[in-house]
């Protein structure tokens, strides 16, 4: 990213306009050249004058600009620009941007851009929690676009939650960030993802809702990284990595097993998977047939993978994950101590804003002595940003190692 150096910032009308000002002073700090779009909407917020000063450059609000070269800014802009990053984004916007909607110079630029785009929303947290703005922004991220944020607090309305446009500092080194590169050359990093099946009888299992989507991820970021990736998949829709050990299993017994055989040898563990933690005592060797008002199945604890594969003499850097309806850094520290791990990755579930079956998710990670929040973004993006944090506490641990 830091050789992408043209960096085209629309503007959208929200009050978190005002931080897209210091937004394009930082990225005039780091070098890069910026201009900026804005909607009709926009400049009620902040005037194209003061983006104008930032910039150094003349701003661009109309579609129709019978000044501008041939009247084609839309081609011209976004041939232009090396990135797009629209920012404040705002509900309507994502909407507008998700069904392909072109109305405005914003609007069109984006339909028009062949560069990568990044959105950092910002919204209040109701709108942002809403099903058809999340839908709108997983349509975004099936097309490419990847976001930044948003993050938790305090909102302009008084009300607080996630919603609230990432800081311009945070946007700007999300932007400039260094890939993973080659953070885990020569290290073998085993991950499990997905749910498991535990077979009540032929045609019935207990499951829950993994996608393995945020598994597959960091399989495909670990990879990138330079490791020798082997993951130990439960049953999922995701096509497999390429370049990478896939190991197919199903039940809880049989990810058990394919992990601690192969756990030693690794450098790295990241144990994903939403593994059962009860399995039915006797699988009924014929289909239960429906039988009186109540049925009862007896069911016994499956083994505990993280705990033991951290239990190991010759123990690799284990990474757990904690998917929590309350309580999260309580329960995420409670984890983190109680199966002795070196760290761990919290996120919601049962909430709308990531997680389960979702495109994007957030991250509160935790080690001893210390933590750091992912904010809200896609997975593949979420993915390298936390193989790069393992990869910088995999170096702090080293020495003493």
């Amino acid at each position: 990213m830091n050789e992408a150096k043209r960096i085209l910032v629309g503007v959208s009308g929200g009050i978190a306009a005002y931080k897209a000002a210091e937004l394009v002073r930082l990225l005039r700090k780091q070098g890069a050249e910026v201009r900026v779009a804005m909607t009709e909407a926009a400049v009620r917020f902040v005037t194209p004058l003061t983006f104008q000063a930032l910039s150094g450059n003349a701003v661009h609000c109309d579609l129709l600009d019978a000044e501008s070269e041939n009247a084609m800014d839309h081609i011209s802009l976004a041939r232009w620009a090396d990135v797009m990053l629209i920012a404040p984004a705002t509900a309507n916007l994502i909407a507008k941007l998700s069904h392909g909607l072109a109305d405005d110079l914003l609007t069109t630029l984006y339909l028009a851009a062949t560069c990568p785009v990044y959105v950092a929303p910002a919204m209040n947290q109701a709108m942002w929690a809403k099903p058809v703005t999340q839908e709108n922004v997983a349509t975004l991220l099936r097309h490419g676009v990847q976001l930044i944020g948003p993050a938790q607090g305090e909102q302009a309305c008084g009300e607080t939650g996630v919603g609230r446009m990432s800081e311009p500092q945070e946007i700007c080194a999300a932007l400039f960030k260094e890939p993973a590169d080659l953070c885990l050359k020569g290290l073998q990093v085993l991950i499990s993802a997905g749910p498991t099946r535990e077979p009540l009888d032929p045609v019935r299992y207990i499951t829950n809702r993994s996608s393995g989507k945020m598994g597959y991820a960091l399989a495909e970021a670990a990879r990138n990284a330079g490791a020798t990736v082997t993951l130990v998949s439960g049953p999922t829709q995701l096509p497999p990595p390429g370049n990478i050990e896939l190991v197919r299993v199903e039940t809880a017994a049989e990810m058990y097993a394919a992990v601690i055989a192969r756990a030693p040898a690794s450098d790295i563990y990241i144990g994903a998977a939403a593994v059962a933690d009860y399995t039915p005592t006797v699988m009924q060797p014929e289909k239960i047939k429906k039988q009186g008002e109540h049925v009862t199945l007896e069911l016994q604890k499956t083994r505990d993978i993280l705990a033991e594969v951290a239990a190991l003499s010759r123990r690799p850097f284990t990474v757990g994950f904690a998917a929590e309806t309350i309580d999260l850094e309580a329960y995420a520290l409670d984890k983190l101590v109680r199966k002795n791990l070196d760290m761990i990755a919290a996120n919601w579930v049962g909430q709308t804003q990531g997680g389960f079956d979702s495109e994007h998710n957030a991250l509160e990670v935790y080690w001893k002595g210390g933590s750091q929040t992912l904010a809200m973004t896609g997975k593949k993006r979420l993915a390298e940003l936390l193989i790069g944090l393992i990869a910088e506490r995999l170096r702090v641990k080293a020495p003493a190692s």
